[in-house]
């Protein structure tokens, strides 16, 4: 009797409130919102992108598991972030990758940039965007070379044969001055929406990321504050800023082209390393933008993935510019503590 009565007088930490929402039900809401993607993935470039995908998440799940199981740490519990962020670095890198590479990045995304930081919830970058990072860095022959669409790669484990059927990509168009279907890539602006262009596996079809975005929209899974942000910062600058006459084409391709699509809805919208205030989000999306057009005008590279990780840097100083005041709190002691300071 004595126990139940002290267990009815202890009170958890606010808000008292419950929810059949966790990590699990989040993390499959987003492996469902992805499997579109990956379906054209695998229609375009053939079986090896959904093995490719696979591996990368087997991978990034006995990663996490033996690195919890040395240090003596309890177990992920299945909340599938693991297997997220498998799917999100396969999508992100060429059907053509040795099956190896892949799992250093698995390893580097999981250990170095995740636990290392305490597992999550704790981690600052992105993992799948780091890991993806890190593999351009390391390995970067292997990170481009470009699948013709349409030519159905099978289940080599290296890339042999694969410059035989590799082509060029609308980025590398666009990056030269030139629309798509003007340069070597030949892509025109439905080609770019639905996928049928050389890319990363996940990245190509801009109709399949949209599909998968507006489930997790409906779902309530993320917002559209940082997409709609990020999506209309690029879109304006590279409306005024477009070399060519046809600026509204060459908005398109920049839209469409590239990983933009699969970064503004999968990777910006990350809970643990994008803002929790709104405004905080609608910075963050409109930094997002600005550091992608710049990155792709004068950087040489994607920009996406650079402008995402640059961005989550920013996080906890976005997070204080655009913070609640504190309730009731004079106007001396509101300054005060916005510059850093405290009630004593």
């Amino acid at each position: 009797m004595k126990e139940y009565e002290a267990l009815k007088l202890t009170v958890a930490p606010s808000p008292h409130i419950s929810s059949p929402v966790g990590t699990r039900a989040l993390m499959l809401d987003v492996l469902i919102a992805l499997v579109p993607a990956l379906a054209m993935g695998v229609f375009f470039f053939g079986p090896r992108a959904l093995v490719l995908t696979v591996v990368s998440v087997l991978g990034c799940e006995i990663f996490e598991g033996l690195y919890r199981l040395a240090l003596k740490k309890p177990g992920s519990g299945g909340d599938l972030s693991a297997a997220v962020t498998g799917v999100l670095l396969a999508f992100a890198c060429p059907v053509s990758m040795p099956y190896w590479t892949i799992l250093v990045g698995d390893f580097f995304a999981i250990v170095v940039v995740k636990q290392l930081f305490g597992g999550l919830g704790k981690n600052f970058l992105n993992p799948a965007l780091a890991g993806r990072v890190f593999l351009s860095l390391c390995y970067l022959p292997e990170m481009t070379v470009w699948i013709k669409p349409g030519t159905k790669f099978w289940l080599e484990l290296t890339q042999a044969g694969a410059d035989g059927v590799s082509t060029a990509t609308p980025m590398a168009d666009l990056h030269n001055g030139v629309l798509p279907w003007m340069g070597t890539s030949g892509a025109r602006l439905h080609d770019l929406f639905y996928g049928n262009v050389g890319g990363c596996i996940g990245e190509v079809s801009a109709l399949a990321l949209l599909f998968g975005g507006g489930y997790l929209v409906l779902r309530g899974v993320i917002h559209l504050r940082i997409p709609a942000a990020y999506l209309g910062t690029v879109a304006v600058l590279a409306y005024v800023t477009a070399p060519i006459t046809t600026a509204s084409n060459w908005m398109l391709a920049q839209l469409l082209g590239g990983g933009l699509m699969l970064g503004a809805l999968f990777m910006a919208t990350d809970y643990v390393t994008t803002p929790c205030t709104p405004w905080g989000e609608v910075l963050f999306g409109i930094g997002c933008g600005l550091l992608t057009v710049f990155l792709r005008a004068f950087g040489g590279v994607e920009g996406v993935s650079y402008a995402i990780l640059l961005m989550n840097v920013c996080v906890p100083l976005l997070e204080k510019c655009t913070g609640p005041k504190r309730y009731g709190a004079p106007k001396d002691r509101r300054k005060k503590a916005g510059k850093g300071g405290g009630e004593a």
